[in-house]
């Protein structure tokens, strides 16, 4: 459930400044994703090692930093596919579809980095 919680904040931090970026300023679909991700994906960093997985072991030697980010890298790239085969393949570019397609990104950008966080960034403690 906190995962979910951490996930909802990154994500409302993703939308908002996604449609932000899209509608006031004109930026193109790709980098209206990637600016407000790249921000959410700090902010979820440190919920996730603070509140979600505080519980879990961290050896301090930045591999949970690096993987966390490495993982987002292709979280982000499924979302930046998904925006794009919405605008340059369907040629959509309408708000609907902008939000349609992001929700699409975020849900599949979610599970990979809900598995592979659990698989290999934060770890059980061990006993």
């Amino acid at each position: 459930m906190s995962f979910g919680l951490v996930g909802g904040v990154g994500t409302a931090l993703t939308f908002v400044g996604a449609n932000i970026l899209d509608r006031f300023f004109g930026s193109s679909p790709v980098t209206s994703v990637v600016l407000p991700m790249l921000f959410s994906t700090g902010v979820s960093y440190l919920l996730n090692r603070h509140y979600t997985f505080r519980l879990y072991d961290s050896d301090g030697s930045g591999r949970e930093v690096g993987l966390f980010f490495a993982l987002n890298g292709i979280g982000i790239a499924i979302q930046i596919l998904c925006m794009g085969f919405r605008t340059y393949t369907l040629g959509l570019h309408g708000a609907l579809s902008f939000n349609v397609a992001m929700g699409v990104a975020t849900t599949l950008g979610g599970g990979f980095r809900y598995w592979s966080y659990r698989r290999w960034v934060f770890l059980p403690a061990q006993a």
